[in-house]
């Protein structure tokens, strides 16, 4: 049974109005006249008129004889007044409450990004859930603890980048948010070998190559999240699991399909080696990389291994040196893997840079 909705007034009537809406009606009768009437004095009957004394029983009775309106309904009249007023103090109330959860919020909470994608509505009682919603907390004193651990968790990666620490937070809740409202398959870690062989396919031919990359990665149960970038959040990539989804984040700070590769794989990488086993952990990527731990080292070889075999990055190695790019696009044609991601491999590897190339590097 749906429960209906409780319209609160802005403003309670007192049912002195009515007695002076009667009085102006009646040409008959005026204030002086209903006084006597009533047997009280004009300045009690005054303070009814004007809200500051109620309609009692007695009075009620005394209006039904004098001005012919019912006593209960005056009785209902002076009941509702009540009801209103109690209604919009607990309103103001809770209002002046939420105007001081929403004052703390504003110091942990990058609210206009929030409003300009649509997470905040301008209502101050729906803002506040939406933000516990996306934060996953129950309560303000919940966003400032977890907010304290995250910065902490955020220093220890990095100590030298400039970080603003709100705005990493909202990333990595939004995330996380994104991420359960995403319906995949079901992931299999035995199926990641055939996963990359298909990631690499629409790589190489880069068509619409987000959207594919999506259906693809959801296809083997593996969720995409894209969020956009906030100030000073030098984040590539992020991999964590939700419910029963391994789930990859990424920022796309650039649209190079070199870069945006590597980052899946790594992230990939990460999934298959490092959250199998700890399905608690979670890898954040950030653009500089101070110092490479074991983990990160192990993610950046299978991305690499797995944009460009061993074996045929032997066979390059072998057969076709010295490389130019001319080469490097007719290679990129034999062995089905985009022009622009043997490049980076040849640059990262070798004594070959190519500013200005004649090799396609943006994402399409």
């Amino acid at each position: 049974m749906a429960t209906k909705t409780q319209l609160i007034p802005f403003e309670a009537t007192h049912p002195g109005i009515l007695i002076k809406d009667e009085l102006d009606a009646r040409p008959d009768i005026n204030q002086k006249d209903l006084s006597k009437e009533l047997g009280v004095l004009p300045s009690f009957l005054n303070e009814i008129i004007k809200g500051k004394r109620p309609v009692t029983a007695d009075i009620a009775i005394l209006l039904e004889k004098i001005l012919e309106i019912p006593a209960d309904y005056w009785m209902k009249f002076q009941s509702q007044y009540e009801i209103d007023l109690a209604r919009i103090k607990e309103k103001n109330i809770k209002r002046i409450k939420n105007i001081e959860i929403w004052t703390i919020i504003k110091e942990y909470v990058p609210v206009k990004y929030f409003k300009k994608f649509g997470y905040l509505k301008g209502n101050l009682e729906d803002d506040i859930k939406s933000i516990k919603s996306i934060y996953n907390i129950d309560t303000i004193d919940g966003l400032i603890s977890t907010f304290a651990d995250n910065k902490l968790s955020f220093y220890r990666k990095s100590e030298k980048l400039k970080i603003d620490e709100k705005n990493m937070f909202a990333w990595s809740a939004l995330a996380k948010y994104e991420a359960k409202t995403q319906k995949v398959n079901t992931f299999n870690f035995d199926n990641i070998n055939q996963l990359c062989l298909k990631l690499n396919k629409v790589f190489y031919e880069n068509v619409d190559t987000i959207n594919k990359v999506k259906k693809t990665l959801n296809q083997y149960g593996i969720k995409l999240v894209l969020i956009q970038k906030l100030e000073k959040t030098p984040i590539d990539g992020f991999s964590f699991w939700s419910e029963n989804n391994p789930v990859i984040a990424l920022t796309l700070r650039h649209s190079r399909i070199d870069n945006f590769a590597f980052t899946i794989m790594h992230e990939i990488a990460h999934i298959d080696l490092h959250l199998r086993e700890n399905k608690d952990r979670m890898f954040l990527e950030f653009t500089k990389k101070e110092k490479i731990d074991n983990c990160e080292k192990e993610a950046d070889n299978f991305a690499q291994q797995k944009l460009i075999s061993p074996e045929i990055w032997d066979e390059i190695i072998k057969n076709h040196l010295p490389l130019n790019e001319d080469k490097i696009i007719e290679l990129g044609d034999k062995f089905i893997i985009n022009p622009a991601i043997l490049l980076g491999r040849v640059c990262f590897e070798m004594n070959f840079y190519a500013l200005k190339t004649i090799i396609d590097k943006k994402m399409k």
